[in-house]
């Protein structure tokens, strides 16, 4: 019996502990019932707060409105419809079945913006001792929205047992908001000197806010007018960074597009007005392999990139054997020839596919965004792109540099008539070179598709960019392509806050005409037929 006596006690602890928990939920219920709005958001920060692991279920069947308790007895209870006009009822406090029950024997516990407002408020509370640290982090936000000093317990003890630094910065923050905009002015005071340190927009506009309200001259005043430069001047440099990378990701799109452009103009002499018309192959390749294998987007890239180089390049071969192989040496016919085949790559995608717009889905490990601060992010697509651009540029400069195709290459380009006479079969390296240039398109369609919709024009506003690079960079010259490409699309994106999207375009084309006075090999001149000519 002495044995038994430890675990009989234990169990009855536990017995204790779970029916106190019971009964403190309980005691709040009639409170939903009131009315009066204070009294029902008074209940719910107390059923937050009792520690009891029923409470977050609770709280989320209110938000979702299904909330009732039984007319007869009182007791509380959230509701399915079943398929008899009836409605299963689970007790509220065990989630065990209590009966089936006609709408009109249940009474439900009404909730407006303001009420759901403090719901989500409790929820966060609830949340901010769950094990997952995102989880966490979010509840911590979520509650730095709400600015409710009833909270400030529940956070400072919070901060007393996190131990993740992120978080725990998060928490301060939060706590130090509340304090600000419930506090009395040395509260204030000592509040924004921590709010200073936040990158939260929230955090501005709180300042923002609260100075318009505070009298002036005032040491309030001038502590929060100080903060408000600290936390502008720091937006401003994250602001400059977000262009930066965005004007890379545009660069690199950019760079795939002219490499293409790159390879073709320079060895041939070839305009190709229906380069566009390649990326746009390789976005819709993507597109259809999405359609055929809707389950594994997750993998559906790496299934559309060779695909989307093969289909491209075949498609580019195919132009250059049938059209473009008639028309060298004379670039005018060869940029109508072109033009031409451009117009009827773009309507027969209208007829035998749609002259809508086509969403491409985002493969998982895509989604989302690096979070550097609160206020700024890389987003992971544009990030796996600049990324992609490097790696296919470093290969196909390895192709050319280290292969026996593109010694040939560089042969024909420098000398077309040597490389005849010793043997190089010029017309084959045409067609090789003309397919790998689409390919290469192609696969630029495949990462455009991940930052913008797949449509029957989407080759149509890249082409003029990339001869631009391509003019800008040195005909022919991968790495003259690579630095214009980059170039061109961190300026226009720098340029673009203050003199807008058309300004921009029209203010890097006139520099570029310029440039091109002073210089018209472009940054990195390369010897061959084309150029020369």
């Amino acid at each position: 019996m002495n044995r038994l006596a430890p675990f009989l006690a234990l169990l009855i602890s536990v017995m204790f502990t779970a029916l106190s928990q019971a009964s403190a939920l309980e005691s709040h219920f009639e409170h939903l019932k009131s009315k009066k709005v204070s009294e029902k958001m008074d209940a719910l920060n107390a059923i937050a707060t009792t520690g009891d692991p029923q409470a977050e279920t609770i709280l989320n069947q209110m938000l979702e409105g299904k909330l009732y308790y039984i007319k007869s007895t009182g007791e509380f209870v959230y509701i399915e419809k079943g398929d008899d006009k009836k409605y299963t009822a689970y007790s509220a406090l065990t989630n065990e079945v209590v009966g089936s029950f006609k709408k009109r024997k249940l009474k439900k516990i009404r909730v407006n913006n303001q009420i759901r407002g403090e719901i989500r408020t409790a929820l966060a509370a609830i949340q901010l001792t769950s094990p997952d640290p995102e989880l966490r982090l979010q509840a911590v936000r979520n509650l730095r929205d709400a600015l409710n000093p009833n909270m400030l317990p529940a956070l400072k003890k919070s901060l007393a047992r996190e131990e993740t630094d992120k978080i725990t910065s998060a928490l301060e923050t939060t706590i130090a908001a509340i304090e600000f905009a419930n506090g009395d002015i040395e509260v204030q005071l000592a509040s924004s000197a921590v709010l200073a340190d936040s990158d939260d927009p929230k955090i501005l506009a709180l300042f923002k806010q609260t100075l318009d309200k505070t009298a002036k001259p005032s040491d309030l005043a001038s502590a929060i007018e100080k903060s408000i430069e600290i936390i502008e001047s720091r937006q401003q440099l994250y602001g400059v960074a977000e262009n930066l990378f965005f004007g890379l990701s545009a660069g690199s799109v950019l760079l795939l597009s002219a490499i293409g452009l790159a390879i073709t103009f320079g060895v041939m002499g070839v305009i190709n007005m229906a380069h566009g018309e390649m990326m746009m192959i390789g976005a819709y390749t993507t597109f259809g392999i999405q359609v055929l294998f809707p389950n594994f987007i997750d993998y559906s890239l790496f299934i559309a990139i060779p695909a989307a180089f093969l289909v491209s390049g075949l498609v580019g071969i195919l132009i250059e054997r049938t059209v473009i192989r008639h028309l060298y040496g004379r670039p005018l016919e060869t940029l109508l020839a072109t033009f031409g085949i451009s117009l009827v790559l773009q309507q027969a995608v209208r007829t035998f596919v749609s002259p809508q717009n086509q969403s491409v889905e985002n493969p998982g490990w895509m989604s989302g965004s690096l979070e550097i601060t609160e206020s700024f992010a890389l987003t992971y697509n544009r990030l796996y792109i600049i990324l992609f651009s490097l790696v296919i540029f470093f290969a196909l400069m390895g192709l050319l540099k280290k292969s026996l195709f593109g010694l040939q290459m560089r042969a024909v380009t420098q000398n077309r008539a040597m490389a005849n006479s010793m043997g190089i079969r010029s017309g084959w390296v045409d067609a090789l070179t003309f397919g790998l240039g689409s390919g290469v398109a192609g696969i630029a369609g495949v990462a455009l598709s991940q930052i913008t919709n797949v449509g029957p024009n989407l080759g149509q506003n890249y082409i003029i960019d990339s001869f631009m690079v391509v003019v800008f960079g040195g005909v022919g010259n991968l790495w003259g392509t690579l630095v214009a490409a980059m170039g061109l699309g961190v300026v226009n994106k720098l340029i673009e806050p203050w003199a807008g999207a058309v300004l921009a375009k029209i203010i890097v084309l006139v520099f570029i005409i310029l440039f091109i006075q002073r210089r018209p090999r472009g940054l990195f001149a390369l010897k061959g037929r084309a150029v020369e000519g």
